[in-house]
């Protein structure tokens, strides 16, 4: 197993844990808001363990419900509320070797489409089948690579 998809299949299973979270639909006031509220504390008494104005705190928990907060300022406010930050990246194909397969496919699709384009010019042009296996066997050659090229 070469090194880059050593680092896939390890990364693929950190993330595994990320794809359930990712459909909890956030509080529509933010889940500063709504745990601080749930939990009973007062804006004064997050203020305060915060070191911090209560206005202050009011425009934190805007700032996130709007997803302007910065991760600092998300992670303070956790610690405050003696919660944990669990932040991670869900690939929106699903999983990381979907992503790559995708991206693999459209830019295998674009070289031999090209090259197709070139073929038929010159009155050489390839059946849909030879296209298609053509584009497969592409697929695969930048999968093994994963150029840099891969990610324009």
């Amino acid at each position: 197993m070469n090194k880059k998809k050593l680092q896939i299949d390890q990364l693929e299973r950190k993330l595994e844990g990320f794809t359930l979270a990712q459909k909890v639909p956030k509080p529509p006031t933010g889940w500063l808001k709504a745990v601080r509220v749930s939990l009973g504390m007062s804006l004064q008494q997050l203020a305060d363990k915060l070191s911090i104005t209560k206005q202050s705190v009011q425009e934190i928990e805007i700032r996130e419900k709007e997803g302007n907060i910065t991760l600092k300022s998300l992670r303070d406010s956790a610690d405050a509320l003696d919660m944990q930050l669990v932040y991670g990246l869900v690939p929106k194909d699903g999983t990381i070797e979907n992503l790559i397969d995708r991206k693999a496919r459209e830019l295998a699709t674009r070289i031999v489409s090209r090259t197709s384009n070139t073929m038929k010019l010159e009155d050489q042009e390839n059946t849909k089948q030879r296209l298609k296996k053509a584009i497969e066997e592409r697929t695969a050659a930048i999968k093994n690579e994963l150029p840099k090229m891969l990610w324009d």
